[in-house]
């Protein structure tokens, strides 16, 4: 059908909002079809014709009203009897935007994206607030870490909010890396310092020597998560905002040794952060 998508991104309104280029005008009943992966679920919204023009054309469908579930969609464009999946050559990805998305509170979180063969396709996940990790990192015998507030509703102002980075115990004989059970930890395996928050960023560090003391026989993990003034519930350190998806096998920090112990930052299988000791 001659439409190739020359930029895609899904506005602060979940308004999927596309640039087309099209070698043919756009007729009345073209329909963009949205096809849902593994179930074949779909959803069909007709478009404006473009009357005779060629060229770039613009397309937006508020994405809100077609109760679409969290999973993957493939776009078709459905014409004259004829569908064709869309192509696209933007490869969908911009932190600025995902970062002024995420800014909002969110049930669900849609996102815009080119598929390996150069599709497009929309990825949904559900959205909770979360400390998004932005920098991990070893320091004068410290963890630190930075990152993004996401899901919150807060401002992405100046204002300063009390804030508690806590790490809790488990015992990583019994756990599963994906699992995390937040709300009932034991206090007496919890590590707790303050962190800084301004506006929707943070920053937190702790020395590794305090967490070395705490864990039971220099063996087990420990999952950090920011406790912020003004935001109900404790928030996990995870790294979701991105394009890198399975980080526990593809991220990998270096590890530090503490009184001949090592200690190193990793991922769990739901991409939420860990520092795991003697591992």
């Amino acid at each position: 059908m001659g439409v190739v998508v020359t930029d895609a991104e899904v506005t602060l309104a979940d308004v999927l909002s596309l640039r087309l280029s099209i070698a043919e005008p756009l007729a009345d009943g073209a329909r963009l079809v949205l096809r849902r992966r593994g179930s074949g679920e779909e959803r069909r919204v007709t478009l404006g014709a473009t009357g005779g023009r060629t060229g770039d054309a613009s397309v937006a469908v508020s994405l809100a009203p077609l109760d679409l579930g969290a999973g993957r969609w493939d776009t078709y464009l459905e014409q004259d009897g004829a569908r064709a999946r869309i192509q696209s050559v933007d490869p969908g990805f911009s932190l600025d935007r995902l970062d002024a998305y995420a800014l909002g509170r969110r049930t669900l979180a849609y996102r815009a994206y080119r598929t390996r063969n150069g599709f497009l396709a929309l990825k949904i996940d559900p959205a909770e607030p979360v400390a998004d990790v932005r920098a991990v990192w070893f320091r004068e015998g410290r963890f630190e870490v930075t990152g993004l507030l996401a899901y919150t509703g807060l401002d992405d102002d100046d204002q300063h909010r009390r804030a508690t980075l806590a790490l809790r115990h488990s015992d990583s004989g019994h756990r599963d890396p994906g699992h995390t059970d937040r709300g009932h930890s034991d206090p007496a395996t919890t590590v707790r310092v303050a962190a800084t928050v301004q506006g929707v960023r943070f920053h937190a560090a702790l020395s590794l020597c305090d967490v070395l003391e705490a864990t039971p026989d220099s063996q087990g993990s420990w999952e950090p998560y920011l406790e912020v003034d003004g935001v109900d519930g404790a928030l996990p350190l995870g790294a979701r905002l991105d394009d890198v998806e399975g980080k526990r096998r593809r991220v990998h920090y270096p590890r530090a040794l503490v009184d001949g112990v090592p200690i190193r930052p990793s991922f769990t299988s739901g991409d939420e952060l860990l520092l795991e000791v003697g591992a």
